[in-house]
């Protein structure tokens, strides 16, 4: 009887951003038969209209703080003029020409992850793929001669990772030229003049911040009595500050009933009759799921109420084979927690060894000036006893890294379990705090005491260094 080779465990991908580009590439690694089915491009909104430009953007106002600041060190621009005397130039901002660079970041990062699947043996398809039961999906690609074209694929085991879109609301319609979503600001030609941001959640705070820096007039209409309402209130406190020392409105408590456009640009009313006028305005009131007419509810998935899908710490949802990762899931609406549970579903799904997601581990970073990273458990949850912790907080003030390189705001906080001395969380505040929260995120993973986090060495002077004192300040007595 001739030898029988075993089939290939077939796995379709549905959406091609963070979650499914890692378990498509975890897939292939494995030797399974990988289908990723994409509509607009590898890599999805994270790349190509959220992550990756927001943050090319973000870092372009950076460079323009960067240089408002430098006279605070000493160093001083001018150009003679034509009497000689120096003159103090005007730092300009190419918008057009900043979005241009950023959409292009955002097209090579796509086709690099692209032309990886394609090594690594992934096939893609570009389309709109749903389920058909639990076991095959069917995918609508490009009108033929003869109307749509449709293609049935048979899966053992399906991951859903279609990401999210902007919320709409009825009473502010985009149009993509006044009043924008946040993957519609890279068609602005300049620097609005005055931008209205309605919400100062994550997404708002950021743009506000980059905007104001690249010289926009800025309103921030917050429905909460805080910017970054759910976060750190220190955090918060210090980034509302600074927004409100660099010459942003910050309207608190106010909510915008209706945005609509004017003869020069829009108007936002407010619920208490209140109207703010302003060039353009965007939109970031949070987002939704893209979970609607994928044929899961029909498959036996279990959604949210909001229309997320219900997975467990191995990404897997109610039905055993489907799998789902990102930000239509219940897990937090972040890229580096999409590719980990892309990961994590296919390593499940294929037996192979998988440690179950803890989210408490999970950093996260706003790309505010200054930037706010945590990671672990809340000073908030501390307060209300859901853990038992103390709490260090050293101002950067004190740093002398900061001070040599004109660092005013922020701070490093640490929490320690109590009795323990364990790392059970912590808050940084600063430029580039994206980057100093490692240590911190080693910590918690690894539950390092701070007796054991201030004997690693920091670099004299350092930005670190403030880790390594607030650790130390925490030691425990034995």
């Amino acid at each position: 009887m001739p030898y029988e080779f075993e089939r290939k465990q077939r796995i379709v991908v549905l959406g091609g951003g963070p979650g499914g580009y890692e378990a498509a590439i975890a897939g292939a690694q494995q030797g399974a038969d990988v289908t990723l089915v994409e509509r607009v491009g590898i890599g999805g909104a994270a790349v190509i209209t959220d992550v990756v430009p927001s943050k090319s953007l973000i870092a372009t106002a950076e460079a323009s703080n960067s240089i408002g600041e430098a006279t605070d060190l000493g160093v001083q621009f001018f150009v003679r003029g034509e009497n000689g005397k120096p003159t103090r130039p005007e730092v300009a901002i190419n918008l057009a020409a900043v979005n241009k660079r950023l959409l292009g970041l955002a097209r090579q990062q796509s086709e690099d992850m692209k032309a990886t699947l394609i090594r690594a043996g992934v096939r893609l398809i570009q389309g709109h793929g749903r389920l058909d039961g639990s076991t095959a999906v069917i995918v609508s690609t490009a009108p033929g001669e003869s109307g749509m074209d449709f293609e049935r694929i048979e899966a053992d085991t399906i991951v859903v990772s279609v990401g999210a879109s902007p919320r709409i609301l009825p009473s502010a319609i985009p149009d993509g030229e006044r009043i924008l979503t946040w993957t519609q600001l890279y068609n602005l030609k300049a620097v609005p003049e005055h931008l209205i941001v309605v919400g100062s959640g994550v997404t708002g705070a950021e743009f506000a911040s980059a905007y104001r820096a690249l010289g926009a007039k800025v309103t921030l209409i917050s429905s909460r009595d805080q910017v970054l309402p759910g976060e750190d209130v220190d955090a918060a406190n210090v980034i509302e500050d600074v927004f409100k020392r660099n010459g942003m409105v910050v309207l608190q408590k106010s909510r915008a009933d209706s945005v609509v456009r004017s003869e020069a640009g829009v108007v936002a009313t407010l619920s208490d009759g209140r109207t703010v006028t302003g060039s353009h305005c965007l939109i970031a009131v949070g987002s939704i799921p893209n979970t609607a007419e994928l044929g899961l509810e029909e498959a036996g998935v279990q959604l949210t109420d909001s229309g997320h899908i219900r997975v467990n710490r191995v990404s897997r949802t109610s039905i055993p084979n489907i799998y789902a990762a990102g930000d239509c899931t219940t897990e937090l609406p972040l890229a580096s927690v999409a590719s980990m549970s892309g990961r994590t579903a296919v390593f499940h799904a294929m037996g192979d060894a998988v440690n179950p997601i803890e989210i408490r581990n999970v950093a996260s970073n706003i790309f505010t000036q200054p930037e706010i990273a945590t990671v672990g458990w809340t000073q908030k949850q501390i307060e209300e006893g859901l853990v038992r912790g103390d709490i260090y907080k050293l101002p950067l003030s004190s740093n002398p890294r900061a001070k040599m390189m004109g660092i005013k705001d922020g701070f490093v906080k640490l929490f320690a379990s109590t009795g323990s001395g364990a790392v059970i969380g912590g808050v940084i505040v600063a430029p580039k705090a994206s980057e100093l929260i490692f240590p911190l995120a080693l910590a918690v993973e690894h539950r390092l005491t701070v007796d054991e986090v201030a004997r690693a060495f920091a670099v004299y002077p350092s930005l670190t260094g403030s880790i390594s004192d607030a650790a130390r300040a925490m030691h425990v007595v034995n």
